[in-house]
């Protein structure tokens, strides 16, 4: 009878293996860290440049932003409510500001999930790339380089063929970051390629990708640990497709190619985890939404700004 032919169609489909959700999370939510602004004004002492946001948010993940000197405690609660969070670049100090103290909580507790098999990724680009090395080596060890506004392309290691970053990279689009100027570089501070070699800290913690050179110093410009879901890069991937005030930014269609890929190779690292808000209310307290974004493109490197 029919009655009889849905009951059985029912129990069927109940027992189909449905692609888990466990696998996978389709809703991560990202931390994005503020840092301090150079000339402070009431509730206005903190930023995020808006393009770290764009980047996330068009790979599929939403973002909070993480603020400075907030306590231990509030950091704690946060990490075990995001799936992964940024390190943007900047100009504040890795050795000392609320930036750097942030930073050294999130990676702290990061890397004890890790251990944990709580699947937890960090990712650092430019000032967060040097945060990252300044975090597990516990030293600051950078060279001064001729980087600060140039675009690049990667002098790619052995290690980028079997690394779980590029992995999913089109064979074309590889070509042409090594074959072109696809990555922009703002910054004064490197770490040497032969400083990474003699730092046992660095060398057996992170897989070097990919070097660049100013023309006098070789120096590290994309890395992923080995043994946790930590990514660094020394340039900035958000930039090709969401920052138009400089002339060295390339927004060619493989420039921003390459900042839709890196963006879903992040995304997808965060969707490996699961932490939670405890409830929707905490979560849309807690997202970027509640902000809005400042056009400074007539006056900054950014186009817009969060300011806190």
């Amino acid at each position: 009878s029919t009655k009889m032919f849905t009951l059985l169609l029912f129990i069927s489909l109940i027992s189909l293996p449905i692609c888990s959700p466990a696998d996978r999370n389709d809703e991560p939510i990202i931390g994005v860290l503020a840092q301090e602004v150079v000339s402070p004004k009431p509730n206005q002492t903190a930023y995020i440049a808006a393009s770290y946001v764009k980047f996330l948010e068009a790979a599929g993940a939403r973002v909070v932003p993480v603020m400075i000197n907030k306590t231990l405690e509030e950091y704690k609660t946060l990490f075990s409510s995001i799936n992964g969070i940024l390190y943007p670049g900047g100009g504040v100090s890795i050795i000392s500001s609320g930036y750097q103290r942030a930073a050294k909580i999130f990676y702290d507790l990061a890397i004890e999930a890790n251990k944990r098999g709580d699947y937890f990724p960090v990712w650092g680009t430019c000032l967060g790339f040097e945060q990252l090395m300044y975090l597990t080596s516990e030293k600051s060890q950078l060279s001064h380089t001729n980087t600060s506004g140039v675009a690049l392309p990667l002098n790619f290691t052995p290690e980028a063929k079997g690394s779980r970053m590029f992995e999913a990279f089109p064979p074309d689009l590889v070509s042409a970051l090594s074959a072109e100027p696809l990555t922009e570089n703002s910054h004064q501070w490197s770490l040497a390629t032969l400083t990474y070699n003699t730092n046992e800290d660095l060398k057996s913690f992170y897989k070097v990708l990919s070097t660049n050179t100013d023309g006098n110093t070789e120096f590290v410009s994309t890395v992923e640990a080995y043994s946790y879901p930590v990514y660094g890069t020394q340039w900035h991937p958000e930039k090709n497709a969401f920052e138009w005030s400089r002339p060295y930014i390339p927004h060619s269609p493989s420039a921003v190619r390459t900042t839709f890929y890196t963006a879903h190779f992040f995304v997808s690292e965060a969707r490996k985890n699961f932490h939670r808000f405890q409830s929707k209310e905490e979560e849309s307290k807690a997202l970027i939404y509640n902000y809005n974004p400042v056009y400074t493109g007539n006056a900054s490197a950014f186009e817009q700004i969060y300011l806190f």
